[in-house]
């Protein structure tokens, strides 16, 4: 589950901060990320129905939302190209992705639709991960089989 101490090393939870507080008769506004170099932004809408994700992506000079329309989808992330790092949220909210956080993203059902906010020019790096995950296990799968091939040598 995401919540903003959770994906705090990644990014951030997409809300109105201390909205519990701010009563409950008038409508409530607030910025609540800002990018501050000058270019522009677009938003895309994402169909997803990959049920395994088998590279990370990250784009080191754009910040990138993921907002939740309709289904489930599990957000894997890191900071670094390092399996063994790799943590993995239910998106059930919105959030802004840090430049530079590797990602990736797969369906728990059979579409799961997601809004997504980013730099209009965007530069995609890519982190082929030489398998297909769907759960964060197979991260651990991996990482056993990579230390059993090293100990064959």
């Amino acid at each position: 589950m995401i919540t903003p101490q959770s994906f705090k090393a990644y990014g951030k939870v997409i809300c109105y901060p201390g909205q519990e507080n701010k009563g409950k008769k008038r409508n409530l506004w607030r910025i609540v990320h800002e990018e501050k170099a000058k270019v522009g932004w677009r938003v895309a809408y994402l169909v997803l129905r990959d049920k395994t994700v088998g590279r990370f992506e990250c784009h080191p000079f754009s910040d990138e939302t993921f907002e939740p329309v309709k289904g489930k989808a599990l957000l894997f992330v890191a900071r670094t190209k390092d399996i063994a790092r790799v943590q993995c949220f239910l998106l059930n909210r919105p959030v802004v992705l840090r430049k530079g956080i590797w990602h990736g993203v797969v369906s728990l059902g059979q579409e799961t639709e997601i809004k997504i906010t980013e730099n209009k020019k965007v530069i995609c790096r890519y982190w082929p991960l030489g398998f297909r995950a769907h759960s964060l296990k197979d991260f651990q799968k991996s990482l056993t089989f990579s230390c059993l091939d090293k100990g064959k040598k």
